[in-house]
């Protein structure tokens, strides 16, 4: 081999090991620091906050309405029957509370998930939560780890009913209305 092929075959390899290098630092921030948000997924963040916020500086003014009020707005929310929200119950966002979209909620690992969990044993499209007639059903989406509705491991579409708790990985969470 001449000399000017050894010197290609030298850079073409220590560039193959910068590559590496520079894929290894990405993978290790975006596993301790998260995915990058869009300014969009930014501004639906700030917005879940303070609404968080808003309903947690309510809540002592409403403890001091009358008892009428808090029983019709009971009636009204199980008029309908459905839940309308996501409650983390345990795992490491336990307390976050998601608005289930009409149109479903796609539950993984992906930055493109309406409910993002990111654990080792969260596949990137876990599990899919659809309204089907009136009521909601969870979809394992071929996940690894698998989906459990109340303990048992699901592998067809199930019913979720309000209360019923649902494991994906390590973070349990239940539909609330």
């Amino acid at each position: 081999m001449s000399e000017l092929t050894l010197i290609i075959i030298r850079i073409g390899f220590l560039a193959l090991l910068w590559l590496f290098v520079f894929i290894v630092l990405y993978s290790l921030r975006s596993d301790l620091f998260g995915p990058k948000l869009t300014p969009l997924q930014r501004v639906a963040v700030q917005s879940q906050r303070s609404r968080a916020e808003a309903a947690a500086q309510a809540a002592p003014a409403a403890a001091g309405d009358a008892p009428t009020t808090v029983t019709e707005r009971a009636s009204a929310g199980t008029a309908s029957g459905l839940a309308r929200r996501v409650v983390i119950t345990s795992g490491p966002r336990t307390g976050t509370e998601i608005e289930l979209p009409e149109t479903g909620l796609t539950i993984g690992r992906s930055s493109s998930a309406g409910l993002q969990i990111k654990d080792d044993y969260t596949s990137n499209s876990h599990a899919k939560i659809v309204r089907w007639r009136d009521e909601w059903v969870v979809q394992d989406l071929d996940s690894t780890n698998g989906t459990f509705v109340d303990g048992k491991r699901i592998t067809q579409s199930t019913p979720v009913r309000v209360g019923s708790s649902v494991r994906i990985g390590t973070t349990t969470f239940e539909l609330r209305r």
